[in-house]
């Protein structure tokens, strides 16, 4: 953010540490099954009601066009002020409605509440995200499927506080997401900021990767095991007290990273760059290409070291000042382009569809979820939520590594797993269409493991085939498929169908009009489950087509194994 990287010598291994924990409070918009039923009930609200305030949920988190659009101009500590803001002021209000504190609040207030208070992961997620994927440029994919993950995994944190901590009140959750994310937001600005870009050559960073990833798995793992067994066991306060502590230690396991290699240094070659040239003419093709890979953000033809920094600079104001780099032309796939560059490209909309339709009818579950296990008959729809919860972290961790690992092996693009998953959410779908209501759990599983994978493969995606320089408008553009996705699908299909159906159950149409009805049996979600199954058939064909057109940007950028910077990237 904020221009070039000029974070100086340390490892970027702080911020990202630092980065896992906003990552977690970014996910706020998961915690809303956590009190959407207090919303329904305190404020007597029909489902459609409540699923136009799901819009408003997902609208926040993933409408960042502004934080996109200063992404490049704002500090990451600054964006993330005004995301701990945005909490405080939304969550705030949601609280004083909630707890009855202030009376008689109209709808259409508490839609821009819940809005503005999920809109604040916008800014954290923009923040993080675009700072660590330039301070770790030839490991984008692990990337962000680590943070991504982190973000996912969110609910089942929350879980755990709400239903331990917080004796499973909506009130009091709502009171902690408006005090206790921006004081940990607060809490992080001074370590994730821009910094020197970590290297492919360092062999220690697969190792280091390894160990994120395998903490996050199993901190995972722990937060389901404990949440399915507190729903059947009844805990004190002292045994939730120390399960918490534990999911704080596996929390602050990526910071082992940084203190390792603050205890144990490792001694860096230092490169010397010589003095440029007076003269382009006497630059031969090589040092001309010299100083762009050298400032490009992989650092791949030449290891980012702080001796070299300022020679770099000056060497590339001087072969653009004396005409030696010309960048007239238009940028081809794989390099940097400017947004308008990049929205009358066929790929980038081909792009933004396949993921609407995925990330489209996967919130759709998501924000129905609890109303889902009702109808189901499950009597605790936090499990629901926490599987959900769990299987989407699964799914962009282990989207954004097994994606990162084809395309260096074999320059598959990344969209390919995308179709891969549309597939099984198909097969989710119908089951959940079916009368078979058994299947319950393993589809919520795989619709959680889909959705994540979804977002591990886009994000990396966008970033390859326009590049980094702009990316943080591009990706919170891709973002919008999630918002319109609510709408259309949760907001006007998915909460108008369980109201309908509810009031057949009643035998009243009149309530349909005035009051929340509970719907129960397979019926009540029936037809908006076999409509998103025909919606990821057409996704599942675009991502396809996708996959077809962007192979031979793959193969140019990966040929040799590993990210090949082109020259025109930098930022």
């Amino acid at each position: 953010m904020a221009g070039a990287v000029k974070g100086g010598s340390r490892p970027p291994w702080v911020g990202l540490g630092a980065a896992v924990w906003v990552q977690v409070a970014a996910g706020s918009a998961y915690a809303f099954p956590l009190y959407s039923h207090a919303l329904k009930a305190v404020l007597g609200l029909r489902q459609q009601q409540v699923a136009m305030l799901g819009v408003a949920n997902d609208m926040g988190e993933n409408l960042g066009l502004v934080p996109g659009l200063l992404c490049n101009r704002l500090a990451p500590g600054l964006a993330l002020a005004v995301g701990a803001a945005a909490c405080f002021l939304g969550f705030g209000l949601l609280w004083l409605a909630v707890s009855r504190t202030l009376l008689g609040l109209p709808y259409w207030l508490l839609w821009i509440a819940l809005y503005v208070g999920t809109n604040s992961s916008a800014w954290l997620m923009t923040a993080v995200l675009v700072t660590n994927m330039r301070n770790f440029p030839v490991s984008r994919g692990t990337v962000a499927g680590i943070l991504k993950g982190y973000a996912g995994l969110s609910a089942a944190v929350f879980t755990p506080i709400y239903s331990g901590l917080l004796d499973s009140s909506p009130t009091k959750l709502l009171l902690f997401l408006a005090l206790g994310l921006p004081a940990v937001c607060l809490a992080m600005m001074y370590f994730i900021r821009p910094c020197t870009p970590a290297s492919d050559d360092d062999s220690s960073q697969h190792g280091h990767f390894l160990f994120t990833q395998i903490c996050s798995v199993f901190l995972g793992i722990y937060l389901l095991t404990t949440t399915v067994l507190s729903s059947f066991l009844s805990l004190c306060d002292a045994a939730n007290y120390i399960l918490i502590s534990i999911m704080v230690l596996f929390l602050l396991a990526p910071l082992a990273i940084p203190v390792k290699m603050t205890l144990f240094p490792k001694n860096r070659k230092k490169v010397t760059v010589a003095a440029p040239s007076s003269s382009s003419e006497n630059l031969s093709d090589q040092d001309k290409s010299a100083p762009l890979l050298a400032a490009s953000p992989s650092g791949a033809a030449l290891e980012d070291l702080p001796e070299a920094d300022d020679a770099n600079d000056v060497r590339i104001l001087l072969a653009e000042g004396e005409g030696a780099v010309k960048r007239k032309r238009r940028p081809r796939r794989g390099e940097d382009f400017k947004f308008k560059e990049a929205v009358v490209k066929a790929d980038f909309w081909l792009l933004f569809v396949t993921y609407f339709f995925g990330v489209g009818s996967g919130v759709t579950v998501l924000n129905n979820l609890a109303q889902i296990g009702t109808a189901a008959g499950v009597d605790n729809t936090t499990v629901l939520l926490c599987i959900f919860s769990f299987c989407n972290f699964l799914g962009r961790l282990g989207g954004g590594a097994v994606s990162e690992h084809f395309v260096s092996a074999r320059m598959l693009p990344r969209t390919i797993w995308m179709a891969v998953t549309q597939i099984i959410m198909i097969i989710s779908y119908l089951l959940l269409a079916s009368p078979f209501t058994a299947a319950l759990y393993a589809t919520t599983a795989s619709l959680g493991l889909c959705y994540g994978v979804q977002f591990s493969a886009m994000i990396p995606t966008a970033s390859e085939l326009f590049g980094l320089k702009n990316f943080g408008m591009i990706y919170n553009f891709m973002l919008l498929g999630n918002p319109l996705g609510a709408f259309l699908f949760s907001g006007l299909l998915a909460g108008y169908i369980y109201d309908k159906e509810a009031a057949k159950q009643h035998h009243d149409t009149l309530l349909f009009e005035s009051s929340s009805l509970t719907c129960l049996g397979p019926e009540c979600f029936r037809l908006t489950f076999l409509v998103l199954a025909g919606v990821c058939c057409l996704g599942t064909l675009l991502s396809i087509v996708l996959t077809v057109r962007i192979r031979p940007v793959y193969a140019m950028l990966y040929s040799g194994g590993s990210f090949r910077v082109p020259r025109s990237s930098g930022y």
